[in-house]
């Protein structure tokens, strides 16, 4: 009995992630998020300045990010230290501090004339839309990154999201060390997660 040699088939279409970077993105080191606010302040970006403030701040998700509304920070012309936000996916509550840095560029873009009878504090340039898209925020991000010489596609809007957490995870593999004799039923890196960042 003979065997028969039948040809190889081709695939007709391409696989949809050939030749992209797919999975987890990156996070921002602390470096690099000081040259993109240098970089934002020189140009005197007043919205993507307070926009990256807040998110580095926030740790808010894209969606959760646009949609926050002047009156969620600004209470008597004065930018709240801690702020509140119901989530859109998990529909839970999280609070977050925002720090002097962020609260003095945040008042600076509401005080603009652009800002005035706008309910959400980053509005979009078109009429049928309330607030910019998170399309339009991801762009952002991809620009922000390009501008101080990142590759864009290892970076996305989650790699603001996962800065805080690498800075605390550098303090608390530096300061474990330093707390092993500290005699406490509370274990040491619970204080250090818990401390606040400079």
């Amino acid at each position: 009995m003979s065997k028969i040699q039948l040809p190889a088939t081709k695939p007709k279409r391409r696989p949809w992630n050939r030749g992209r970077l797919v999975g987890q993105k990156r996070p921002l080191l602390p470096k690099q998020v000081w040259a993109i606010r240098a970089r934002l302040e020189l140009a005197g970006n007043l919205r993507d300045l307070a926009l990256f403030n807040l998110e580095i701040d926030s740790k808010l998700r894209g969606c959760d990010l646009v949609r926050l509304k002047v009156a969620d920070l600004v209470v008597g012309g004065c930018v709240r230290e801690r702020v509140s936000v119901i989530q859109s996916k998990t529909q839970r509550p999280v609070q977050f501090e925002v720090t002097e840095n962020t609260r003095a560029s945040i008042s600076t873009w509401v005080a603009r004339p652009e800002m005035i009878g706008c309910a959400f504090l980053f509005p979009s340039r078109f009429h049928d839309r309330p607030h910019i898209s998170t399309r339009q925020y991801a762009r952002l991000v991809r620009d922000w990154v390009t501008a101080i010489g990142l590759e864009p596609s290892g970076y996305g809007t989650h790699s603001l999201r996962r800065r805080k957490f690498t800075a605390r995870r550098a303090i608390f593999a530096r300061s474990s060390s330093c707390l092993v004799t500290r005699r406490s039923t509370v274990p040491s890196g619970i204080w250090v997660l818990n401390s606040r960042m400079p």
